[in-house]
């Protein structure tokens, strides 16, 4: 196969080229480093069944050669960067989505829409099933990442209906591993890298808010067979095993032996209280579940971010 994946250059985005190429598929990167970075896809430099575009896929995209998937994964998706970038944001959820579907149905490829836990907002149903319709604030500092999404997911399924487009909706969960920024602002990459440096850990309210950290690998596992074997409908793929913000600090601090304190701040506006998939459907479907106990992914993504902050970033 030869896919198209936006976002390439991203945390997930760049995992998810590297399962399609070790497969034996060509991929066509795309991405304009908005929050991706160079770095993530230097590895693949030279490989003959990767090509990078430096491009914008809110504004009009040309893609030549056939495809036979289009993966949209392009979008700021931490809270720092949809904060500093709100209409960018807006824009791939809404153009980018729209000028990626368009894509798909003039190569007649199969299109695969990231989405995420977050159009769930701050639920009142858990764990949530994919048939929870969510509780958002659409003019809250969340929503251009949130409304965004849940957009992107309508015009996915308009595209599915009207034009009989084959796709495929992921709703993404917490998701943490190598290759995230060290200052992206989510939780995971925050502690280590301030308990590395030996700085103060922010906790944001009491700590009691829980979160499903998957790995990155089960996560891009998950996405990878949901393309190849999933239907229309949206899938949670994430982690089921529910910890709380405390408990991740204390995980790390032992992890990585450092000796940092905590120290509370005031809770976000419209921060999610709790967050856990009901992933029965990805269990049935996919014969999916996450593999990697939490304290390993951790202890993995310490190491990445010590060399991170050895080489002075």
């Amino acid at each position: 196969m030869r896919v198209l994946i936006t976002g390439a250059a991203g945390f997930l985005g760049s995992h998810l080229a590297d399962r399609f190429l070790r497969d034996g598929h060509q991929v066509v990167g795309l991405d304009n480093f908005v929050t991706g970075s160079p770095d993530n896809i230097a590895h693949l430099t030279g490989n003959p069944s990767y090509e990078f575009v430096r491009h914008n896929i809110s504004n009009f995209t040309y893609v030549a050669g056939p495809l036979a998937g289009v993966l949209h994964f392009a979008s700021p998706a931490s809270p720092i960067d949809y904060l500093e970038h709100p209409i960018p944001t807006l824009k791939v959820g809404a153009l980018g989505t729209h000028n990626a579907l368009g894509i798909a149905k003039a190569k007649g490829a199969r299109f695969f829409l990231a989405s995420t836990s977050e159009v769930y907002g701050d639920p009142l149903v858990h764990p949530q099933p994919e048939s929870y319709w969510g509780n958002v604030n659409p003019i809250g500092p969340r929503g251009v990442y949130d409304e965004a999404k849940r957009f992107a997911e309508a015009m996915t399924m308009a595209y599915h209906r009207f034009h009989g487009l084959d796709t495929r909706i992921v709703r993404i969960f917490n998701t943490y591993g190598p290759r995230m920024r060290p200052n992206d602002g989510r939780v995971v990459s925050n502690f280590i890298v301030q308990a590395l440096r030996g700085e103060p850990i922010t906790l944001y309210g009491d700590g009691s808010q829980t979160r499903s950290f998957t790995y990155v690998d089960d996560e891009v596992e998950g996405i990878y067979q949901l393309f190849l074997r999933g239907d229309a409908m949206p899938m949670n793929i994430g982690n089921p095993v529910e910890f709380t913000v405390r408990e991740l600090a204390d995980i790390v601090l032992a992890s990585t032996g450092s000796k940092s304190e905590i120290v509370r701040r005031p809770l976000p506006e419209d921060d999610p209280k709790v967050r856990q998939p009901d992933i029965t459907r990805a269990r049935a479907v996919l014969g999916w579940e996450p593999q990697v106990p939490l304290r390993d992914g951790v202890a993995r993504t310490i190491e990445h971010f010590r060399g991170v902050i050895a080489a002075g970033h």
